[in-house]
């Protein structure tokens, strides 16, 4: 099969010309918030977090997207939203919930109808309320993430009966390279059937262990099943790669995810983690988000894009979903991958979101407009 790298006209790092362009300058890696590796490391050089660089650089692009997160309004907004989003969860109970929190078995199928059906390419509808717990089952409904375990993926080599097997870990900076890897089961065999989630057999991310330089990637399946696909590094370090899918082992899905490290030899610094803001320039694009992430109950979370004419972007449906969220916590990389509500709310992509623990998170936000993917990314933490 031929490699799947990122569609509708995005550059993936694995492309990326030696001498740089637009989008990657010679300057180091662009990441999703606007910065390079070396800006960024400079940053850390010179003492804190690097800041954030902000949204359209006005006022007037916050506005315009709804989003003013320094003015006393825009906090109370934030506060009324979270409540209201507690109180359906408690109130619905079965209404909007829990995205994927992966690293276990999925038993569970749609619910039909409604606005929140899964659209096509979704295994299942995994915006509504869901909970995996490491024993392999699925609760249904909104409950408190603390009382279900927080399960979260990408930790572990090896669950549900799957390991990861990489056939490749050792990486040159800046260098196109094969990244190979198998799925096998219990008795060593590799894994060849799966189930189409969002388009998908299998979602890869891939990013250091500073958080930065983050890649959202879709490797293809050669028929004894080893996955492969060109992976460029661009700096030294330890990098961690999540695979992000639903086998079919005897008939029976099993959606897991896990990870292992990828080493790129050299003089490593680590980047600085931006400083948490709620609006950032992506692209020419202004993102931000409202809500806030919550250990104790899932909660809502609505992002807004504005274009260069300080207008709302016009999204379009990318991997079956107008977004999807990748959440990374700082220290472990433990992840959670979430997806939207089927529609925009309001023009808003409106995702439901539980974090396992307090601490810092990098938030992705993967959006696509007129044909091209783009990813907008913050900091967050949750006290």
């Amino acid at each position: 099969m031929p490699d799947d790298s990122p569609t509708n006209g995005t550059t993936d790092a694995a492309a990326r010309p030696a001498g740089g362009t637009a989008e990657h300058p010679p300057g180091g890696d662009l990441l999703a918030d606007g910065t390079t590796d070396r800006e960024r490391s400079a940053a850390e050089t010179a003492g804190g977090r690097a800041p954030e660089q902000p949204a359209g650089g006005s006022e007037r692009d916050l506005t315009k997207i709804g989003l003013l997160e320094t003015t006393a309004a825009g906090d109370k907004a934030g506060f009324r939203l979270a409540a209201f989003g507690a109180l359906l969860i408690v109130v619905l109970f079965a209404g909007y919930g829990l995205g994927r929190l992966n690293n276990s078995t999925v038993s569970a199928s749609a619910p039909t109808g409604g606005a929140s059906a899964a659209m096509p390419g979704m295994a299942m509808d995994e915006s509504q309320p869901h909970t995996h717990s490491t024993d392999g089952t699925v609760t249904a409904g909104g409950a408190s993430p603390a009382a279900a375990g927080a399960a979260v993926g990408g930790l572990s080599l090896s669950s549900g009966g799957l390991t990861l097997v990489p056939t490749t870990s050792v990486f040159v900076a800046g260098k196109p390279q094969r990244l190979g890897f198998r799925i096998v089961g219990p008795g060593g065999a590799p894994v060849t059937t799966y189930a189409v989630v969002h388009d998908k057999l299998l979602h890869l991310i891939v990013i250091r262990r500073d958080l930065s330089g983050f890649q959202h990637l879709h490797p293809s399946m050669a028929a004894d099943g080893t996955w492969g696909i060109d992976l460029t590094l661009a700096q030294p370090g330890i990098y961690r790669m999540i695979a992000d899918f639903t086998a079919l082992v005897g008939g029976t899905p099993i959606a897991t995810t896990l990870g292992s490290d990828l080493t790129v030899a050299g003089n490593y610094a680590p980047a600085a983690l931006p400083a948490p803001v709620k609006a950032v320039a992506t692209d020419g694009f202004a993102v931000g988000y409202e809500g806030m992430p919550s250990t104790k109950s899932t909660q809502p979370i609505l992002i807004s894009v504005a274009g260069p004419d300080h207008q709302a972007a016009v999204l379009e449906p990318y991997l079956g979903a107008y977004g999807h969220l990748v959440v990374l916590r700082e220290g472990d990389l433990a992840y959670v991958h979430v997806h939207p509500e089927a529609q925009p709310v309001d023009g808003k992509v409106k995702f439901w979101l539980a974090v396992p623990s307090t601490g810092t998170y990098r938030m992705f936000f993967d959006f696509q407009v007129a044909g091209k993917v783009h990813t907008a990314a913050w900091t967050v933490d949750v006290s």
